[in-house]
């Protein structure tokens, strides 16, 4: 079994200033958030040699302030909650620890990783009441969890959720939470275009155009225009 501090060390090995530069064009640059420059692909490669890693190490790896140490983290957490060797407890643990600290899941591509498998598949045969307390916080990153979340239940053609989400995030100021609505919206209208219709129609003299665009994404283009015209 590896620890936080092998993990680090080996990341940091793999860092490249070429790399580095590739994520200015995605990244702001946040001093209290570097990048050291390794490819997400070999976070993701890592974060599967370290799938028992105990959560206190976890936690170590999400209180670092460099990013793709905390890639590392949720990519750990949200593919040891997606294997189906991975017990109960375990589940239970991650899904405490991400809400726990989702001070440091702070960025749209941390919460990506980790929020459909460990918050949403967590709560699949569980009271989802806490999805709405997430959708409801002033921390933009926890709206997105909620969004990013449903996804879970979306994959059992579970559409309730999602849509009651969508009603209290529909006008929602921040673009992260925009774009993830839009992608829920649209997986949601691809297991029933009606009720994506109706909900379009609804909320389209408010919803925010970036929503409204990935919402219907996948209409033909005379209804989509029809749609972008309400707006």
């Amino acid at each position: 079994m590896t620890d936080a501090a092998t993990l680090i060390t080996t990341l940091h090995g793999m860092a490249s200033a070429e790399e580095r530069e590739k994520y200015t064009r995605y990244f702001a640059p946040d001093p209290d958030a570097p990048f050291i420059g390794v490819r997400m692909g070999a976070v993701f490669g890592l974060a599967k040699t370290a799938l028992d890693l105990p959560a206190g190490d976890v936690e170590t790896l999400l209180e670092q302030p460099t990013h793709e140490v905390r890639a590392l983290a949720c990519s750990i957490m949200g593919k040891a909650a997606a294997n189906r060797k991975t017990g109960e407890s375990r589940r239970a643990e991650l899904y405490e620890l991400y809400l726990r600290r989702h001070d440091r899941i702070d960025q749209w591509d941390l919460v990506d990783l980790a929020a459909r498998d460990v918050i949403g598949s967590y709560l699949l045969e569980r009271d989802r009441s806490p999805l709405a307390r997430l959708a409801a916080s002033g921390f933009w990153p926890e709206r997105r969890t909620a969004l990013v979340a449903t996804f879970a239940f979306l994959k059992r053609g579970e559409l309730d959720d999602a849509y009651s989400l969508a009603e209290s995030l529909a006008d929602d100021p921040e673009p992260f939470v925009q774009k993830a609505l839009g992608w829920v919206l649209r997986a949601a209208g691809d297991l029933d275009r009606d009720r994506l219709t109706s909900f379009v129609e609804h909320h389209a003299p408010t919803m925010p155009r970036l929503t409204l665009r990935a919402a219907i994404e996948h209409y033909a283009k005379t209804d989509r225009a029809r749609l972008l015209a309400i707006r």
